[in-house]
């Protein structure tokens, strides 16, 4: 079972592991496992180096080649390392394998993400979430994950299920699953009901990528304290604050972030929270335009609304940290003319792909936050005059 207290008692050190298959440029591989490494960071643990290997496709048995294991094997001997952490998933048989080699523990990137989610969950919901992602991630790889688990003694990735108890019955695995499953649907009825008694508001809900900066942002509008910090999924549980522009109220929904190779079964597990996101009139989709890869986040955000069925909202653009997109893309002796003209052009060229719902902001310096206000107050109020007009003359 989840614990109350997941945090890491002991910094691990880690290494970790990608493979370029011909479907990936070693680029891609690359931005990849710089993700993992933030990762791993979010979760307690410092990487001392990373290994890839180019392949046609992944080993059956080991993941990588046996040459390869044996380098990463002789790199961790006489260091401290006490985690491998590979950047696609495992069976559990190539779990065993690998420790077999490398007598330390090892993970994969689905592991390390449900390691994070479960010492960030904090509601109940949260809570069974995770548990139920766990419990499926483990199914599958019974075999050889339960001695996994035997021999991990604590640390990352062997928060959850099976700490204190090896249950080699998938018989009992599945009934856990299923008493979840209950559980789960019991606290979606209750979250339905509270949505329900919500009244006729104007729902509005930000969506985006991790740490894109959406916590800061419902704060900044919301004049609330939603827990941020510059680390992935700081946000597991759906927050709702009323918030109320020039006499007209809305509801505002701060949401988990996603993330590329997000974990089938932990997507599943929380469609539930992702409820406030597929029953919202307006989507702020906020990015973090001072990533080199952005536009990648973009695609990642969009594919995963199509998945939930919430693409076609009325969708704003919320650019944010352009103050770390300007101090990264100038040079200091850069004059200004040509500075603003960069600037017009990017912003040109993002109201033409949206229809212009952009706004461009930098949250933690307050720039431009009264063009976003106007910017939703403007689709708030439009929406209302729809859908209840005889509220118009009360708002306004």
């Amino acid at each position: 079972m989840i614990e109350k207290k997941q945090a890491v008692q002991k910094e691990e050190k880690a290494v970790i592991v990608g493979v370029i298959t011909k479907d990936q440029t070693e680029r891609q591989v690359q931005e990849f496992l710089d993700e993992l490494v933030f990762l791993a960071e979010t979760a307690g643990a410092t990487t001392l180096k990373r290994f890839t290997q180019k392949l046609a496709h992944p080993d059956r048995a080991t993941f990588v080649g046996k040459g390869k294991l044996e380098e990463i094997h002789q790199y961790i001997a006489g260091r401290d390392v006490s985690l491998v952490i590979f950047d696609d998933e495992l069976t559990g048989s190539q779990i065993a394998n690998i420790e077999k080699v490398l007598k330390v523990k090892v993970i994969d990137r689905s592991d390390l993400i449900l390691d994070i989610f479960a010492r960030r969950a904090r509601t109940a919901q949260a809570k069974v979430q995770v548990e139920l992602a766990q419990y499926q991630y483990i199914l599958p790889r019974l075999r050889g994950m339960w001695s996994h688990l035997e021999r991990q003694g604590g640390g990352i990735g062997s928060r959850g299920p099976g700490e204190t108890e090896i249950e080699t019955d998938r018989r009992i695995v599945k009934d856990k699953i299923s008493l979840l499953r209950k559980r789960l649907a019991e606290i979606d009825k209750q979250s339905l009901t509270q949505r329900k008694e919500r009244g006729e508001f104007i729902r509005v809900a930000l969506v985006g990528y991790t740490n894109v900066g959406k916590s800061t942002i419902m704060n900044m509008l919301s004049k609330s304290e939603v827990f941020a910090e510059n680390k992935l999924f700081a946000t597991l549980d759906t927050t709702t604050r009323k918030v109320v522009f020039e006499q007209t109220p809305f509801l505002l929904s701060d949401t988990v972030g996603f993330i590329r190779k997000l974990p089938h079964h932990l997507v599943e597990s929380f469609k539930s929270t992702l409820d406030e996101v597929r029953e919202s009139d307006i989507l702020l989709h906020v990015v973090d335009i001072s990533h080199p890869q952005y536009e990648e986040q973009i695609e990642v955000v969009n594919r995963t609304l199509q998945e939930l069925k919430a693409f076609e909202k009325p969708t704003i653009m919320v650019f944010n940290k352009m103050d770390l997109y300007e101090a990264n893309t100038f040079d200091k002796w850069l004059e200004e003319d040509i500075k603003k003209d960069i600037l017009d052009s990017l912003k040109q060229n993002w109201d033409v792909k949206t229809n212009g719902n952009t706004v461009f902001i930098a949250a933690l310096e307050r720039r431009n936050v009264e063009e976003l206000r106007k910017t939703i107050m403007d689709k708030v109020s439009q929406l209302y005059k729809e859908r209840y007009p005889y509220k118009t003359e009360f708002f306004y």
